[in-house]
């Protein structure tokens, strides 16, 4: 079981996007997978088809050891994934997690008795270094980092590096930055591609071949709770996502092939 973070402390850099199509993406490609949702707010969630009003049990419930996974998970109506949901009530997590033993590792403790059941679990982390946003870490084996190619960014990516490295230092020896993301790409803007490159300078490897352009039906798939990839086959995101999962697919396997 390979268990990544989908990670960045700015908002709106298409967080909740990767995740849920690159879920969908795996699943289509017959990997058993898993979206956790982090973010109070439930977009991936409701991304997923899933309605975050209708919950007998979520994250929260999960990470305040009140019920379990298997009682709290549920399957993408529309995606052939599992979900462990979120709504409104994870916004308290962070306040009671305070003073609870081992706060950091809920979210690990609740996956280490599934890992028989997935490939790949993806967490989508809210865009801040939170409770939650530790809790993902610290279950995470790596983080995928997906960003925009635009000066700001660039900014807030050298912040999410030092907070990876304190989290791999201090609680978490097996996290490491899996990959960087171009999303939301325009290949006719100057700055994204002077971004593109200087990403590709500083990282290398690290920087995923797939770039992700911005595309209208992405934007529109969430308000019908179908994954952009499924919502539109055709469309260049969607297309995109399917090449990154797999891309990512081989990532993985390339590291089985070296151990």
């Amino acid at each position: 079981m390979h268990i990544f973070a989908i990670a960045n402390q700015k908002g709106g850099v298409g967080k909740t996007t990767t995740a849920v199509n690159l879920a969908a993406a795996l699943a289509a490609n017959g990997q058993r997978t898993l979206l956790v949702d982090l973010d109070p707010q439930g977009n991936a969630t409701m991304g997923a088809g899933v309605d975050k009003r209708q919950l007998e049990a979520s994250v929260y419930q999960v990470l305040l050891q009140l019920a379990t996974l298997d009682r709290a998970r549920v399957s993408s109506p529309t995606g052939k994934f599992d979900v462990l949901p979120a709504n409104r009530d994870l916004a308290g997590a962070e306040v009671e997690l305070v003073d609870l033993d081992l706060r950091e590792m809920r979210l690990k403790a609740a996956l280490a008795a599934h890992r028989a059941d997935y490939d790949f679990v993806l967490i989508d982390c809210p865009p801040s270094l939170s409770m939650l946003t530790l809790n993902g870490l610290c279950a995470a084996h790596g983080v995928i980092i997906p960003m925009q190619c635009e000066y700001y960014a660039l900014e807030g990516l050298s912040d999410l590096v030092n907070t990876i490295k304190k989290v791999h230092a201090n609680l978490n020896r097996d996290l490491k930055i899996i990959g960087l993301l171009r999303v939301m790409f325009d290949p006719r803007s100057t700055l994204s591609n002077q971004v593109s490159a200087q990403l590709e300078q500083h990282f290398g490897d690290k920087v995923f071949k797939t770039l992700v352009p911005r595309n209208v039906r992405l934007a529109e798939a969430p308000s019908y709770g179908i994954p952009g990839v499924l919502f539109d086959k055709a469309a260049k995101g969607a297309q995109a996502y399917m090449a990154f999962a797999l891309e990512m697919i081989e990532r993985v396997n390339s590291w089985k092939e070296t151990t």
